[in-house]
C-alpha cells in the first residue's frame, strides 16, 4: 500500500495528494466565491500541499489563496513559483530569471500570501538568457535571508537538476508527468534516487484518460473513475510522487482526493505501466 505522506526536504511533512490552484478563477463575484469555496474545501478534506505561482494571474492566484485560507492552519504548505514575468515585448510573459526579478517576485509573494517566509519556493523555469549561477545564487541568498525555507525547480532535465544541486539543496522538482505522458521518467528516477519530491503537473491527461480502454477497464474493476485510477497509479508508481491535481469544482476535488482509497493490484499496475502516448505539451 502506498504511503499517503512524504517529508519534503526530510522535515516538511505533507499529504502526498495535493491541490494545484492554477485553474481557479480570480475574478470578482460568483466565480471568485466558487474558487474560495474550492480552496477551503480542499483544506477541509485534509490537503496540506497547495501549489500556486506568480505566473497564475501575475500574483492574483496567490492573493486568492490568502483570502481563502489565511490564517493558515498548522501543517498547510502553500508553495509558489517565480521566474516568469511580464517583461517581454509589449508586456508579454517570458522566462525571466534575472536576480532583480526573482527578488521582486518573492517579495510580492510574501506580501500577497501574507507570510514572513515561503516554506517552499520553486524556480518556475530555468531562464536560458540568465546564467544559472545567477538564478540559483539569488535563490540561495533569499534562503539565507530567511525569506525562503526550501528550494525546488520546475520543468528541468536530469542534467539541469544535477547542475543545480551543486549550488543549492533541491528538495522538489515540478515536471509534467502522468500515466500517459512519461517524457520526464529519467527526472523522476533521479528524484527518487535522491529522495527529492516530484510534483507532477498535469497529473491526469486532460480529456484522454477516460478514453483509453485499459484505464476504463481497470476503473470498472476498482469501482473507481478513470481519473482516480490515473492518480492512484501515480501514488503507487513512486513514493516521491506528490500529484497536485487542480479543479474548479468541489465534486471533482472530492473525486480526486478519493483516489487515495483506490488500491491497484500488481496485475492492474502492470497493465497500466504498458500505457503511454506521445507527450502533450502545454503550460503549468
Amino acid at each position: 500500500m502506498a504511503t499517503t505522506m512524504f517529508d519534503i526536504g526530510g522535515d516538511l511533512g505533507v499529504r502526498r495528494l495535493g491541490f494545484g490552484a492554477m485553474h481557479l478563477p480570480t475574478g470578482p463575484a460568483a466565480d471568485r466565491e466558487r474558487s474560495l469555496a474550492v480552496a477551503r474545501r480542499a483544506v477541509e478534506l485534509g490537503v496540506t500541499l497547495v501549489d500556486t505561482a506568480h505566473l497564475y494571474g501575475g500574483g492574483a492566484n496567490e492573493e486568492l489563496l490568502a483570502e481563502a485560507l489565511h490564517p493558515y492552519p498548522d501543517g498547510l504548505l502553500v508553495t509558489t513559483k517565480v521566474g516568469v514575468a511580464r517583461t517581454g515585448p509589449g508586456g508579454d510573459w517570458r522566462l525571466d530569471g534575472r536576480p532583480e526579478i526573482l527578488r521582486d517576485q518573492v517579495d510580492q509573494a510574501l506580501r500577497r500570501l501574507r507570510v514572513d517566509r515561503i516554506e517552499l519556493l520553486q524556480l518556475h523555469r530555468v531562464d536560458p538568457e540568465t546564467p544559472m549561477a545567477d538564478q540559483l545564487g539569488t535563490l540561495r541568498e533569499l534562503q539565507a535571508e530567511g525569506k525562503v525555507g526550501r528550494l525546488g525547480l520546475s520543468e528541468v532535465t536530469v542534467a539541469e537538476l544535477e547542475e543545480a544541486r551543486e549550488t543549492i539543496d533541491v528538495v522538489s522538482v515540478q515536471n509534467r508527468y502522468n500515466l500517459l505522458d512519461r517524457e520526464h521518467e529519467p527526472v523522476l528516477e533521479a528524484c527518487e534516487a535522491a529522495g527529492i519530491a516530484f510534483l507532477p503537473w498535469r497529473p491526469v491527461a486532460a480529456g484522454t484518460t477516460g478514453e483509453r480502454a485499459e484505464i476504463a477497464a481497470v476503473a470498472a474493476e476498482c469501482a473507481a473513475t478513470p481519473t482516480q485510477v490515473a492518480l492512484a497509479w501515480l501514488l503507487a508508481r513512486s513514493p516521491v510522487l506528490l500529484p497536485i491535481p487542480g479543479t474548479t469544482r468541489i465534486d471533482h476535488l472530492e473525486e480526486n482526493l478519493a483516489a487515495e482509497d483506490v488500491r491497484l493490484t500488481p496485475a492492474q499496475r502492470e497493465r497500466l505501466d504498458r500505457l503511454r502516448e506521445q507527450p502533450a505539451h502545454g503550460g503549468d
